[in-house]
């Protein structure tokens, strides 16, 4: 970093000198491992584009229509594309699904039916989809609601319990639930390599268990994909990695073609499926977000790594770890407080482009059984590919670190978390300069 970066840091964003020097030092741990980002995110930039061409993708795509969306071609277009990246059967990729828990949600109603059982076999699912289940919460309408069945099964190691799972599975057992991503968890998310081991294991003994992925936050981590390796279904949020940044709204489901069925009946209703539904013109931004997407993607991951990096030399709880193969680009640390989750929150949106000036709280947040603090800054709202940060009001007290669309952004963020910890005596600024 030369003296012209530093002094702005230092003038612009009154971030103490020593704060810089201590980034940059431990900065210099993770360049190597840079490397093998780029491989993947190379991989994956090459993999979107053949998708692209090989559904020979045309400017006239990036247009439509309106009231029902019938003929919308570039609707058509871009399932045709997602479900060419996932290599699945089929896609339902929408602008009005609202979130990654909205997608999980139509996926998980629109193939359940009363009296299946449903399985979370990676442990307690997010926060927000335990409402959806009712498990907690008691929300009217949710799955338990509608007479279907549910358990979850702990990770045993950080890994998925197979002989649990197979024992586990009853003649109305309908569906398997994998959750890729660590969410709000003390564990790091599962790589495709073990997701693969355990869908394997599973399939060999019952073949006709569907199992379904939450792959929220892992696209584009490793060359794989969940649908690569014998998953059935697969569900994610737009304004997350695959939006690259630039999609405005909305979900995917990729999967087999008859359960993408049964899903978009629910999403529209019965008899109409997938052959209606408006984009209000969001193909474009859609589609350049993905092909975005790996590039973005690997800033958000290299900024994840630097956040590790830096904590874990202040003696903090990381995960995952530095050495860890990483499948999400959530990055996890246990601050042990929560006076230090909402002032790593408020540094991380002093940082951010939008909103700068806004001073997060912790809130009631729909959807979230604690209190919640959020750092959120972004182009687009709510875009978690884009630089964030929040964490529940409970013990052990994590913050959980996401994103953002440039590794130098990622960067700035480190620098103004530390700085306000430091300010506010949180963490003893002797511990950098040793």
């Amino acid at each position: 970093m030369n003296e012209l970066t530093i002094n702005i840091l230092r003038k612009q964003f009154n971030i103490n000198e020593a704060v810089i020097a201590y980034v940059n030092e431990r900065e210099k741990y993770i360049l190597e491992k840079f490397k093998e980002i780029d491989n993947i995110k190379e991989y994956n930039q090459f993999k979107v584009i053949d998708a692209m061409q090989k559904c020979r993708l045309t400017s006239t795509d990036f247009n439509w229509t309106t009231g029902y969306g019938y003929g919308d071609v570039g609707r058509e277009k871009v399932e045709e594309i997602y479900a060419k990246v996932f290599n699945t059967e089929d896609a339902l990729v929408r602008p009005t699904i609202a979130s990654g828990t909205h997608a999980l949600t139509l996926t998980l109603s629109g193939i359940l039916r009363p009296s299946d059982e449903l399985i979370a076999i990676t442990g307690a699912p997010y926060d927000t989809l335990q409402k959806v289940i009712g498990v907690k919460g008691d929300i009217p309408g949710n799955l338990m609601e509608y007479g279907i069945k549910y358990k979850e099964i702990p990770l045993v190691n950080n890994s998925i319990d197979v002989d649990k799972v197979l024992d586990s599975i009853g003649e109305n057992t309908k569906l398997l639930l994998i959750q890729r991503s660590t969410g709000y968890s003390d564990r790091r998310a599962l790589t495709i390599k073990e997701i693969e081991t355990a869908v394997k294991a599973i399939k060999e003994v019952n073949n006709e268990v569907i199992i379904m992925v939450d792959n929220c936050y892992g696209e584009f981590l490793e060359h794989l994909e969940p649908t690569d390796v014998g998953v059935d279904i697969m569900a994610g949020s737009l304004i997350k990695n695959p939006g690259g940044g630039i999609a405005l709204a909305g979900g995917y489901i990729v999967g087999k073609r008859d359960l993408v069925q049964l899903i978009a009946n629910r999403l529209t209703a019965p008899g109409l499926g997938k052959d209606c539904g408006l984009t209000f013109g969001t193909t474009r931004t859609t589609l350049q977000g993905l092909f975005l997407a790996p590039h973005i993607v690997s800033e958000a991951v290299k900024g994840a790594l630097l956040v590790a990096i830096v904590y874990k030399g202040l003696g903090f709880n990381v995960v995952p770890d530095i050495d860890d193969i990483r499948s999400d680009i959530i990055q996890g640390v246990e601050l042990n407080s929560p006076k230090r989750v909402v002032e790593f929150c408020r540094g991380i949106q002093a940082a951010s482009a939008v909103d700068s000036f806004v001073v997060p709280e912790a809130w009631e947040m729909p959807g979230y059984e604690d209190k919640v603090v959020m750092a959120a800054g972004g182009f687009i709202e709510g875009s978690s590919i884009e630089l964030s940060a929040d964490g529940p009001m409970r013990e052990p007290y994590f913050v959980y670190y996401q994103g953002g669309l440039t590794y130098e952004h990622c960067k700035l963020g480190v620098l103004k978390s530390l700085n306000n910890l430091i300010e506010k005596n949180l963490i003893d600024i002797s511990k950098i300069k040793n």
